[in-house]
């Protein structure tokens, strides 16, 4: 596969027409505008007859958010990260990076909506989605959730299913204040340490460069090239000197530029050679290695596998 495909909202409402056995007249929400932006909710037990036949969920980023609450026992995939599932969780997909989760019983229910950035972007707040940890690729998508937490969000969704089939003026907004207190929910889950900090210099130096680290990703083709690869170069791009660069860094997460650098690119390699067809040389030449043994002696140094052990 290429990850240059983006599953499109068209393409979810041809395989939500498969799952539900109803026409995308009969899926889309009465009233919606292309003004308004796109949302919509669904219960979790009309996809699942659609994962059982193919065992699970696409592996694949999606033009669109999705925020799910999962109850049943799941192994999901994010990224190069994978989390065993137990009994409930809360999960958020961003068209940034592409996710599946895979059932492990029959017992699953639970809610999902899906919308468009279009459509947030009519919040009034002026929050932006990807300006939060919960959407950035590094952070924590995946939550283990209690049953009682898994109840509580249970309501919210409850909540939405009945807005969106009212003729309320106003129910798009509202269905946005819903849509938030989950991203709210889901930020208050997660380690106090990823959460971002201004408190001071340091802290917004370091909040800078995670965002300009991030925004050099995901590499979607084989001729797109990495920019930024130096902690030279991104410290120049943040008009900072590399040694106070540095400095912040090692103080704000524990790791060097280089190291946090390496990192993110670890794990973009790790992305290309497990969900795409390209050779090594193409991953190696995207990700700024001047040789594909510059890249193969990355790779093993930080896995202990050379990069077509890790694809087997």
């Amino acid at each position: 596969m290429s990850l240059s495909h983006i599953t499109s909202l068209e393409e979810f409402y041809k395989d939500a027409e498969k799952f539900s056995g109803k026409s995308v007249e009969e899926l889309l929400p009465p009233g919606i505008t292309r003004d308004v932006g796109h949302f919509n909710v669904f219960d979790l037990a009309d996809t699942i007859q659609k994962v059982r036949r193919n065992n699970q969920m696409p592996y694949n980023r999606r033009a669109y958010y999705k925020i799910s609450l999962i109850r049943g026992r799941n192994r999901a995939e994010y990224a190069d990260k994978v989390v065993q599932v137990e009994k409930n969780a809360l999960l958020f997909g961003t068209p940034r990076v592409p996710y599946h989760w895979i059932p492990q019983d029959e017992n699953q229910s639970g809610s999902f909506c899906v919308f468009s950035p279009e459509f947030m972007l009519k919040n009034k707040s002026g929050v932006v989605l990807d300006d939060l940890p919960i959407f950035q690729a590094g952070g924590y998508p995946i939550f283990e959730i209690s049953d009682e937490q898994a109840e509580e969000l249970s309501l919210i969704y409850r909540k939405m299913e009945r807005e969106i089939a009212s003729d309320y003026e106003f129910k798009y907004d509202l269905l946005r204040t819903y849509v938030l207190e989950l991203v709210h929910q889901g930020q208050k889950l997660q380690p106090a340490s990823t959460l971002r900090s201004e408190q001071n210099a340091g802290a917004r130096i370091v909040s800078f460069f995670i965002e300009l680290l991030e925004r050099q990703f995901p590499i979607e083709s084989a001729g797109q090239r990495l920019k930024l690869r130096s902690a030279k170069e991104y410290a120049e791009r943040l008009s900072v000197h590399v040694n106070h660069l540095n400095k912040v860094l090692k103080e704000g997460t524990g790791k060097t530029t280089t190291e946090l650098i390496s990192s993110r690119i670890l794990q973009e390699a790790k992305i290309l050679l497990k969900q795409t067809t390209w050779t090594v040389s193409e991953i190696s030449d995207s990700l700024g290695f001047e040789e594909v043994a510059h890249f193969s002696n990355f790779f093993k140094k930080r896995t202990d596998i050379t990069p077509l052990k890790f694809r087997s």
